[in-house]
């Protein structure tokens, strides 16, 4: 499993994934982009939060990911923001996925896209739906650890000194 890409080569996240699936591997797969669309990326101008990754023809492809074209993109090209682009990955591995998602209650996830090695790659979770008392139960727990964190903040330590020495 590859560590984690550093927050300044990241993109944008799919912070909605973890709230709604379980998350059983994780791979990293290539994008094919034109042009304007790594130039829009560069200036932030994507949302990954409605995207999923579909399997056709033994191909994977990253549907509904915005990328909102720039201003000044070229005059020649028709900019389509929610063009379906091809992820890039080797044929052992979409075999696996092709198998595993066949299997019932899973599916891929697009997690980010960020940079590496002057690329675009986009990390993609093989997982498995939540039901709402399994989402319930995530919100418990991000809840306790703000309340938490709260009530260590404002703690006072229980071992001051006296001031008798």
């Amino acid at each position: 499993m590859a560590k984690k890409p550093d927050s300044a080569s990241r993109i944008a996240d799919n912070k909605k994934a973890a709230y709604n699936y379980f998350f059983e591997e994780r791979y990293e797969a290539g994008m094919v982009l034109q042009g304007w669309e790594v130039k829009a990326l560069r200036e932030g101008k994507v949302q990954l939060t409605d995207g999923y990754v579909v399997i056709r023809e033994g191909e994977l492809y990253l549907i509904g990911c915005q990328i909102n074209p720039l201003k000044t993109a070229s005059t020649h090209v028709s900019p389509e923001a929610a063009r379906t682009k091809k992820l890039l990955l080797h044929k052992e591995e979409i075999k696996r996925l092709i198998g595993k998602v066949e299997q019932k209650g899973f599916t891929l996830v697009p997690l980010n896209l960020h940079y590496k090695g002057g690329r675009v790659k986009c990390d993609i979770a093989l997982a498995k739906g939540k039901d709402l008392h399994d989402k319930r139960e995530t919100e418990k727990k991000r809840d306790w650890e703000r309340e938490k964190g709260r009530l260590m903040r404002h703690a006072v330590p229980s071992n001051k000194r006296s001031g008798k020495d």
